[in-house]
């Protein structure tokens, strides 16, 4: 039997009978498994890769209606996102990182929406960390800095660039709490510089370039100060939730799926693999019989967890309520614990599949390198529990990573 675990609901949704998300992404795994080579060899996404990704719509699940989007729910988008990474981790994380990107569609001026996303059902944004200046000009900004890690920077026609916010007698703007404000100024991808050279272990095919500005001037009407009230312009539940939120989580169902094709792959090899000095196939041992029930109950707890606290915030916004310090921390606890517990079963898999593992021809030693990269990156970090513990513990946490 497989271990495969298929999502809870119906597999179509109302609405013209459209397989829902989670399906449409299964329904594209031959493709992106077969092509998993070429997308780790060429640093992007092909051609025939983002036709069937459009295609499915998995770049929109998380834009707004008005804009042709899908507006999907959290918990729905981590079931997509782990249907998508059990085949290809980096197809998985370039479509997170986009969709993540596109909730600021929610917060810019219509027109301007309307002008990224609203003509091009192809269209695509994509950002990067960094640290970057914005001086405040007449008609809007001057940006001046350099960003890393612009993951599937390679299909999107727009950039975003995070900075802090330069008054024009040079002081820095600062929020009601005294720290800088950040706000994001987007861009046409050919008005960055790009340096490229992503020469990495895991996560490959994301193609995460470097790319910086120089004095570039950016329209007002072209900034976002997301995840805030005050410039939220669609207050659907799904805002309610913060970009921070839907890429801790969706990031987290990216590690669940690989780990997932880790562990189906490690069942396979099982039933035919007779390890050297026995007679047995691996799955005749009583050590391996018992390791890999704990290995998926690990597993599928981790997802549950995960997706029973986005329902549960999702239920709560639907209500019209804002998500509370206890929602963030609690979906900040089961999107973290999440990725380290995928870490965990993917180890045990590759580890247990013995000298089998290290051939590029079998399907571990790629999952593998994918699942570590997808680890360090920041909502990975082994400190977010230590930030939720303050907070159960009655402490103040810091609101940065909640």
């Amino acid at each position: 039997m497989s271990t495969t675990v298929e999502s809870a609901g119906s597999a179509c949704r109302a609405g013209g009978g459209r397989p829902d998300a989670a399906s449409r992404a299964r329904a594209l795994a031959p493709l992106l498994e077969a092509a998993a080579p070429r997308i780790e060899a060429g640093r992007r996404l092909p051609d025939d890769v983002l036709a069937a990704v459009h295609g499915a719509g998995l770049f929109r699940t998380l834009l707004p209606r008005a804009y042709g989007g899908e507006e999907l729910d959290p918990a729905s988008h981590v079931l997509m996102l782990e249907a998508v990474a059990a085949a290809d981790a980096s197809t998985a994380w370039c479509i997170g990182q986009a969709t993540g990107c596109s909730m600021a569609a929610a917060y810019v001026e219509p027109t301007v929406a309307r002008a990224i996303w609203g003509n091009d059902p192809r269209a695509a944004l994509a950002w990067g960390m960094g640290g970057a200046v914005a001086r405040v000009v007449e008609g809007g900004y001057r940006v001046s800095g350099r960003w890393q890690f612009a993951s599937g920077h390679g299909h999107a026609a727009w950039m975003g660039g995070h900075c802090r916010v330069q008054e024009p007698d040079g002081a820095i703007r600062c929020g009601p709490d005294g720290q800088p404000v950040e706000r994001t100024m987007l861009f046409p991808h050919d008005a960055a510089a790009w340096t490229v050279g992503w020469d990495v272990i895991g996560l490959r095919g994301t193609g995460s370039d470097t790319y910086a500005a120089e004095d570039l001037f950016v329209p007002a009407a072209h900034s976002v100060q997301r995840d805030t009230d005050a410039e939220r312009r669609i207050d659907a539940p799904l805002y309610r939730f913060s970009t921070t939120h839907l890429y801790a989580a969706g990031f987290a169902g990216v590690s669940l799926g690989v780990a997932r094709g880790l562990l189906d792959a490690f069942v396979a090899l099982a039933r035919d693999k007779t390890p050297r000095a026995t007679a047995a196939t691996l799955r005749d041992s009583q050590v391996i019989q018992r390791e890999v029930a704990e290995a998926s109950a690990k597993l599928r707890s981790a997802r549950a967890f995960l997706l029973e606290t986005l329902r549960e915030c999702w239920d709560h916004a639907q209500g019209g309520g804002r998500l509370t310090l206890d929602h963030r921390a609690a979906i900040r606890l089961a999107a973290t614990s999440a990725i380290h517990r995928a870490r965990e079963v993917g180890d045990w898999a590759y580890a247990e599949a013995g000298a089998t593992a290290i051939f590029e021809s079998q399907p571990f030693e790629r999952r593998f390198r994918d699942l570590h990269a997808a680890s360090q990156q920041v909502q990975g970090r082994a400190a977010h529990l230590e930030t939720v513990g303050r907070h159960l513990l009655g402490l103040n946490p810091g609101l940065r990573f909640l």
